[in-house]
């Protein structure tokens, strides 16, 4: 694909926010292209003044078209990105956490310790490697290598361990912990163990972390021998401990928020809806006349372009073909995205009116492409990460699209409403016995739904709920 193509690709993709920092970008790097609304006459590569006529784009062999740009690859999943880092990034120095007041408090207990300049070294390097929540990551076979390595330090495996155990008795209760199981011990031991409801939470965590997890509770009463009282009182005790100790450290003011810009705004006046583009902040885009009147100039003079002056007619139509392709490229873009969610619109109108999510169609991007003739991997990329503001509230486009079924009654529904359904059950059950995949499948079709057991258990993990064991409560 040509620098171009992919261009067009990532114009189409890119939300509104992005939008405005990819045309200052553009701006910034190309002269010819400026701000303000586009004047009426617009000069072709040899300076000849040109009048655009109605239909002169059906005849025109350049026509630019979005569809031009796009090959029908994968079509991308929906699902949102989160910031992704990798464990393996190489550290040349010791690292630190990035909550500042946490680390801050964890080095004024160091300085409370009598270490060896060493020990102090090895000391600084654990904490480094600590992360916001108070766990240390790492296997301690790693940072001994690192030390070895960045830090020219010797160490062995037992030193760091013994400096570990020493970090592992600061404050907060449970930092320095190398897992869960291991963070929860850690505040448990600075219990009064005396207590039999304290030592049998300190049992369960130590011998039956596992079973605990999975909330397999019998083989636990079973184990312990005890009764499911003294279980109930012991795991009350375990959910008061803090699982991310480093956590109530955190500053709010270095989060940072994540927030949406609308692409699509629709309004609803007089029963009549009115679908536009959010370009608050994108700038309206035109060929610089100086640039333009300067070929001009040149294709006018008589005389033979001495060699400088060919260098700079070959720059500025080379900087003037991107300048207007970039323009074209623009309206393009927005052309294709208005198509698409009225597209969208129309089909989804009933939706729409009230946002009432029983009346959202089941809609696929087949669906859309067909509709607009455009390609589906087109529709794709303008429904993923892309936002609409209604007078209901502001939603992701890819929330629109969701497969169907037909109910017992021969009504087509959409996977969305059966998964509101399933939720809706499983908020409503019983805890001490919630309800099993085999038995949602009766209650959707007691509602007329036709499912099988494995599609409730698909439908289920997508709406990210456990099962029945796990959302067993006592």
């Amino acid at each position: 694909m040509s620098p171009q193509q992919i261009q067009m690709i990532k114009l189409l993709e890119i939300p509104a926010m992005q939008l405005e920092q990819r045309i200052k970008k553009e701006l910034e790097e190309n002269p010819i292209l400026e701000e303000g609304e586009d004047e009426t006459a617009e000069y072709d590569v040899n300076g000849q003044e040109e009048e655009e006529q109605p239909g002169d784009e059906e005849n025109n062999d350049d026509e630019f078209s979005i569809e031009d740009y796009i090959e029908d690859d994968d079509i991308p999943n929906y699902k949102l990105a989160t910031n992704n880092y990798s464990d393996d990034d190489k550290r040349t120095e010791i690292p630190l956490s990035s909550s500042s007041s946490f680390h801050a408090h964890l080095e004024s207990q160091l300085g409370l310790r009598s270490l060896s300049e060493k020990q102090e070294l090895l000391a600084q390097y654990i904490l480094g490697n600590m992360d916001d929540d108070g766990y240390l990551r790492r296997k301690l076979e790693a940072i001994v290598d690192d030390l070895a390595f960045t830090q020219n330090i010797t160490a062995t495996e037992q030193e760091l361990y013994e400096i570990l155990q020493i970090v592992q008795d600061f404050d907060p209760p449970g930092v320095g912990a190398r897992d869960l199981q291991e963070c929860l011990l850690l505040q448990m031991d600075r219990k009064d163990l005396s207590d039999p409801c304290t030592a049998n939470a300190r049992v369960i965590l130590k011998n039956h972390f596992d079973e605990f997890t999975r909330k397999h509770y019998d083989k636990i009463t079973r184990r312990m021998d005890i009764s499911q009282e003294e279980l109930k009182d012991a795991i009350s005790e375990i959910l008061k401990l803090n699982p991310r100790p480093g956590s109530s450290f955190s500053d709010p003011s270095q989060q940072t928020a994540h927030h949406i810009v609308p692409d699509f705004i629709l309004e609803l006046k007089d029963g009549e809806f009115i679908l536009s583009l959010n370009s608050h902040n994108v700038p309206e885009l035109r060929i610089n006349r100086t640039y333009s009147e300067m070929l001009e100039r040149y294709a006018r003079k008589k005389d033979k372009p001495s060699k400088e002056d060919k260098n700079t007619i070959s720059f500025v139509k080379q900087k003037l073909d991107s300048a207007r392709w970039f323009i074209d490229a623009i309206i393009q873009r927005q052309n294709t995205l208005l198509l698409t969610m009225n597209a969208i619109l129309e089909y989804q109108k009933e939706y729409f009116k009230e946002g009432d999510e029983t009346k959202l169609r089941p809609m696929i991007l087949k669906n859309i492409a067909e509709k607009t003739g455009l390609d589906i991997s087109t529709v794709s990329r303008v429904a993923n990460s892309k936002y609409i503001q209604t007078h209901f509230g502001i939603f992701p486009l890819k929330s629109f699209f969701s497969e169907g079924m037909q109910s017992d009654s021969g009504e087509e529904v959409s996977t969305r409403e059966i998964k509101n359904i399933l939720a809706g059950c499983i908020e409503r059950e019983d805890k001490n016995k919630p309800l099993t995949d085999e038995k949602l499948v009766e209650i959707l079709k007691e509602k007329g739904y036709n499912i099988a057991r494995r599609t409730v258990a698909k439908y289920r993990e997508q709406l990210n709920i456990p099962v029945a064991r796990l959302r067993k409560e006592l």
